[in-house]
């Protein structure tokens, strides 16, 4: 079920947070926060529930969940003084306090995007997806230059971000060793340690090959 509200479109199957149609870059507990408070709409969450959900049997200091709601509030550019979204609920928890509308999933998984990687095609849906040595990489790399999870790219319907997640050798776009997520044009080609992607947006360029 995806869940409209504001103007973001939450997609928890996917993992995925939109504004419009722009991936919204979460931490995984923020995601989690923010999917524990839509389930629990609009009642209040306990902040002993939300600890047990987030940091089940983990001692944690007493800021870390007023951080988690302060990050995730960030992300949805609530003002805190006057919350449209996020609600604090004194000397209980939080609550989700925005209007939402739920509807049904995609029938079927759209792929707006496809990386040309070693003479294959990988359909990249929207949605998140590693890149590197890992087995839980959806783009997967032999090359030892690359790291087991080297970069990740962020794909909308009309918009995929390419983002480096630390990796000792670098991600390059357009030749350019990039710091922070960038956004990729069809076309493109980025370069994980020593191999290369090619980026092609489904029905807005034609494919080509990797030189």
């Amino acid at each position: 079920m995806i869940l409209r509200f504001a103007e973001f479109v939450f997609d928890p199957e996917r993992v995925l947070l939109l504004r419009g149609t722009e991936p919204v870059h979460l931490e995984p507990k923020a995601f989690q926060l923010l999917s524990l408070l839509l389930s629990r709409r609009p009642g209040a969450v306990s902040k002993a529930a939300i600890h047990e959900a987030i940091w089940p049997r983990t001692s944690v200091s007493e800021s870390s969940l007023p951080g988690l709601v302060r990050d995730l509030r960030a992300a949805l550019a609530d003002d805190w003084a006057r919350p449209q979204l996020i609600r604090t609920v004194r000397g209980h928890g939080y609550a989700f306090c925005g209007a939402v509308l739920d509807e049904p999933g995609p029938a079927a998984e759209a792929c707006p995007w496809v990386v040309l990687h070693l003479g294959r095609e990988i359909p990249l849906p929207v949605g998140t997806h590693l890149v590197g040595r890992g087995e839980n990489c959806r783009i997967r790399c032999a090359s030892p230059r690359v790291s087991r999870q080297h970069a990740r790219v962020r794909v909308a319907a009309t918009v995929a971000l390419i983002e480096d997640l630390g990796s000792r050798n670098g991600t390059f776009l357009r030749g350019e060793r990039i710091e922070a997520a960038s956004e990729v044009q069809p076309g493109d080609v980025v370069r994980v340690g020593s191999e290369e992607l090619q980026f092609v947006a489904v029905g807005r360029h034609e494919s080509s090959t990797v030189d």
